[in-house]
Formats: structure tokens, sequence, C-alpha cells
């Protein structure tokens, strides 16, 4: 009968090391561990394999593979159990330790905007070319973000006399499509004087139910006192604003009316024109000068462009509400442009994506983003001066 030779570990991985040089680093890693967390058992058990002692804590119950991401890519170890359990090799808990480290590094160059092609390329010059990493295990890590994200999404509120609302669209995969979807967006200057980022909310468009649950989880989680909405002109937040926020003042955008005011110039010589006039309504010093330089206006309009005219008649009085807060604050809440620096900061991001595989995925990264920058205004300086 053939005698069995046992080898010792340590011969295994010097061998592995001489047969196959610095390749080889990875398998002889992978022996130590697993002899290393063999003899962390025998201690833990107070007792060597086979061996029959009354000072024996537990029994031995084989082993089960882990794979891991290691500094010489990854590995597949055997972890020892044992029946009772409370037992784990301190070996692989500290790679453990280092394998979540990589995964928020992961999730911090997915929030900042890295590709997934780029992030796998950083991570091979970091690790070597033999580690893989994949787009899913990429997405895995940018999901341990959810947990904070979710908590800084449902945070209190308080205090904010003046909102701005806005929304922009991404592209996502839903059932097997790919459609638009609404970010919806708020943010406010509170009590102190300081910006804040409210909230944020992925919707299928919108419509007045998707604003209205948005404005509602709002109130809910503590916001009050509001004096005063800028936003554009959308029907569905129009309808939601009325119902959850009624009475409250609302200052339409005047950027956004200056640039829907040159769809009714036909002519391309009278659009600077136009603009420079209705510049000039906006910049009066209070609402009677301005409400008669529309009027001035409009009875010029009335006979080179009466589409114009009648427009401007409707809806310039849409953004004199800014008229009735202090001097001071005009100029920063008669626009929803802060919030527009906002959106094309996310749109830089996003378009790495491209196409979200769903929802949760935007919305993830998009909290992510508005989460670091409601950070920064809080540790800024303070946006207006709120004493009357």
């Amino acid at each position: 009968m053939a005698q069995r030779v046992e080898h010792h570990p340590l011969e295994a991985a010097f061998s592995a090391l001489i047969d196959h040089g610095l390749d080889g680093a990875g398998e002889a890693l992978r022996i130590l561990v697993n002899e290393a967390s063999k003899i962390e058992r025998a201690r833990f058990l107070n007792a060597r394999p086979h061996e029959r002692t009354c000072e024996r804590t537990d029994y031995a119950n084989g082993f089960k593979s882990k794979t891991v991401m290691t500094r010489v890519g990854e590995q597949t170890f055997e972890v020892p159990q044992v029946r009772g359990g409370g037992f784990y090799p301190s070996a692989l808990d500290k790679g453990t330790r280092t394998e979540r480290a990589l995964n928020v590094a992961l999730a911090e160059m997915y929030v900042q905007g890295v590709s997934t092609r780029k992030v796998i390329t950083v991570l091979q010059a970091l690790l070597g070319p033999e580690v893989a990493i994949s787009s899913t295990q990429v997405s895995r890590a940018a999901e341990q973000l959810d947990a904070g994200l979710a908590a800084w999404r449902e945070r209190p509120l308080g205090e904010t006399p003046y909102v701005l609302l806005d929304a922009r669209y991404e592209r996502i995969r839903e059932g097997g499509r790919i459609i638009d979807c609404a970010v919806l967006v708020a943010t406010g200057i509170t009590a102190d004087g300081k910006r804040r980022v409210l909230g944020v909310s992925v919707a299928f468009s919108e419509a007045e139910v998707h604003w209205r649950s948005f404005l509602e989880s709002l109130v809910q989680r503590g916001l009050h006192g509001v004096k005063f909405i800028v936003s554009d002109d959308h029907a569905g937040l129009k309808a939601a604003r009325r119902a959850v926020l009624p009475s409250v003042p609302w200052q339409r955008c005047q950027f956004h009316l200056q640039q829907n005011a040159q769809a009714y110039v036909a002519r391309l010589d009278q659009r600077k024109p136009v603009a420079q006039r209705i510049r000039a309504i906006f910049n009066a010093p209070d609402k009677a000068e301005a409400e008669r330089l529309l009027r001035q206006a409009i009875g010029i309009w009335a006979k080179e462009a009466p589409k114009l005219a009648a427009w401007a008649e409707e809806n310039l009085p849409m953004g004199f509400a800014v008229f009735e807060l202090p001097a001071a604050h005009r100029v920063r809440m008669r626009t929803t442009n802060g919030l527009e620096r906002i959106n094309r900061e996310l749109k830089r991001r996003t378009r790495v994506a491209s196409i979200f595989p769903n929802a949760a995925s935007c919305l993830r990264l998009v909290s992510a983003l508005l989460a670091e920058c409601d950070e920064d205004w809080m540790s800024g300086k303070i946006y207006l001066t709120m004493e009357a």
C-alpha cells in the first residue's frame, strides 16, 4: 500500500512562487490564508483536528467557499465552519473590510460621474490586469449607498420661506422600453438664509398626481412657513401647488418667460429689441412701473406683432410677484437660475450613464449628487439675509 505524503502548506506556497514567480502570489496567498484559518479554528475549538479532549468547545463542520477581491485579484478561499457558529477567520474578516473599502471606492467613482468602463480601467491599473470587475459589481457597490441616501431624502425639514421647483428628464428602461422619466427637484432658502436641497423624486411625468405627491411628501417631512414659490409654468405643477400650498404667492421664472417670448417674434431682427424691452420691464424699480412699461410695450407690439402682444398681456404679469419681496431678495428670487445650475451639473454627471437600467438607479445617482450639493450649501455662506 502506497504511503500518503502530506505536503506542508508553506512548501506549497513556496512552490507556487518558485514555479510562477509573482504570478503565483495569488495562489500562495490562498494557501496561506486557508492554513491560517484552519489553525485559528483549532484554537477556537480548543482542539486539533480529530483530537479527543475534554477542553473541546465545539466541533468542526467542513468548509464553505468565499470569493474575495484582494490586492492580487479575486481569490476563492475555504472558510472553516463550526457546528455552533460564531466563528469567522480574522484574516478574511480584514479582507472583507478591504472589500467594503473597495466597494465604497467603486460607488464614489460612480457618483462622481466616472463611466463603468473607466472604473474597470482604474481598478485594473491598481490591482492588476487579471482583476475582473463587471458593470454589475459597480452597480451593486453603488446600491450600498441606498440606505444613507434614503435617510437623507426623508430627513425632517423646517421653516423655509422661499421654495424653488423644477424638473428635468432622464432616459430609463422600464418594462423592456426606454422612456423619459421626470426628475422633480425642490430647493429652498431657510429662515436663517441658507440654501438647502429640500427633496427629489423620480416620476413617470410632470402630471399633477406626481407633483402633488412630491409636494405633500415635503409638507409631511415638516416643510412650513412657505411665503414664496418660484417655478416655470408646468400645468401639473400649477395644479399641485394650488392644492398643497394654496394662497402662497407664485413667481413664474422671468428667464423662461423671456425665452418663451421669442416663439412669438416672427422677424429675426426684432428678437433682440423684444428681449431688451422685456428685460427693462422686469428690471423696473417697482410693480407699478413694470405694469406701465408692459402697457407701453403691448401698445407697440399690437401693430407689429399682435400674437406677441396677446401673449405678453396674459403671461408677463406672472413674473411680477417678485416685486412684493424686499429689494435685496428680488434678483435671486425672480428666476429658477440657481436650480438650473444644479440641473446642468446633474446632466454633466448623468450623461455618462446615458440610459439608466431602472428608476432606482437614476434616483440613487441624482440623490447622491444633490446630497453633496446640500452639504456644500450647509457649510457655505448665508445666501440671503432674511431679517426685514
